[in-house]
């Protein structure tokens, strides 16, 4: 039974591929397209089911792409609420360089949402049974979405629930009053929130820490990419190093520390392991190519590489 719902209000169908140069004019001959279903939300159940649990993906779809993105979900077996709507459910489109190894990656706007649509969405997260423990909400935000009216909404609703609210929307973390269990802001999207930039670890650490002060969320997480995870609450503060791994792609790593964070709380995990257990499944996740997410046996062949360097400091 599903104690894990996430809500994905802006889900895409994500296509990648590659080419040997990325050039303006000319015809340019890809290779094998790859499909998976995506949006912030959706990536973190698809990482929490590869990791044995079994989530709850609501969102909003419509069109063709819409049912392709439904069909590719069924295909993984992963439990989905899916509310039609009048819109078309966007594409994203990735494409490596293969001469270069650079990744190019193009983010449309996807369809607005109905204030009916947007409600009904609410409403499915509050009718599931049973009511979640913990309730994810990652991604995007539709065009016409008020983020400010958005978090008041989903925050509320979490309370009602009794679900841990953990928000991974960059949109909405500016906007966030209060409510939040765990913010996952990236280095970049807490420079936003805080007006500043972040150069020092301990700036870094202070901002993240006045976030929890001022009752935004209880804890803070906060992705350094290639360089970890900085966690934050009121009264301690720990870097956690990201093993050196060889980059494919850097698509859904954010996405995959989330669903790594909360799959290990679900367990009953102490907070350090789970973003420790979060830093490895991002990792694992740059290990792939293009929309592909981690693999399980590089997740915990990452975590107890972690876990040892992390006795071997303590010795």
């Amino acid at each position: 039974m599903a104690t894990i719902a996430t809500l994905t209000l802006n889900p895409a169908l994500d296509l990648s591929t590659a080419t040997d140069r990325v050039e303006h004019t000319h015809k340019l001959r890809c290779g094998p397209p790859r499909y998976d279903p995506g949006g912030g939300g959706i990536n973190v159940a698809r990482v929490v089911k590869i990791l044995g649990s079994e989530p709850v993906a609501v969102y909003p779809a419509g069109g063709p792409i819409g049912e392709m993105l439904r069909n590719s979900l069924d295909a993984i077996g992963l439990a989905q609420h899916v509310i039609s709507i009048a819109g078309v459910t966007r594409e994203s489109f990735t494409v490596d360089e293969t001469s270069t190894g650079k990744q190019y990656r193009f983010i449309l706007p996807g369809p607005s949402l109905s204030a009916q649509e947007r409600r009904e969405c609410l409403s499915a997260v509050a009718a599931l049974r049973p009511s979640p423990a913990y309730l994810v909400v990652s991604g995007g935000v539709p065009p016409g979405v008020e983020a400010a009216d958005l978090l008041a909404d989903v925050a509320k609703l979490a309370r009602q629930l009794g679900a841990r609210l953990i928000l991974d929307t960059s949109q909405a973390m500016r906007h966030a009053a209060a409510g939040a269990f765990l913010m996952k802001p990236n280095l970049r999207e807490l420079s936003h929130i805080v007006g500043r930039p972040l150069e020092s670890r301990a700036d870094q650490i202070a901002s993240a820490r006045s976030l929890v002060r001022e009752g935004r969320a209880e804890v803070v997480v906060v992705s350094l990419g290639a360089g970890g995870a900085l966690l934050v609450t009121d009264t301690l503060a720990e870097h956690f190093a990201a093993p050196e791994v060889p980059i494919r792609s850097a698509v859904g790593a954010g996405d995959s520390m989330v669903g790594a964070i909360v799959f290990s709380l679900e367990r009953g995990w102490k907070l350090r392991d789970a973003v420790r257990y979060g830093v490895a499944a991002g990792t694992a996740t740059l290990m792939t190519p293009g929309t592909e997410l981690c693999h399980r046996e590089n997740v915990e062949q990452l975590f107890k590489q972690m876990n040892s360097a992390a006795a071997e400091g303590r010795a």
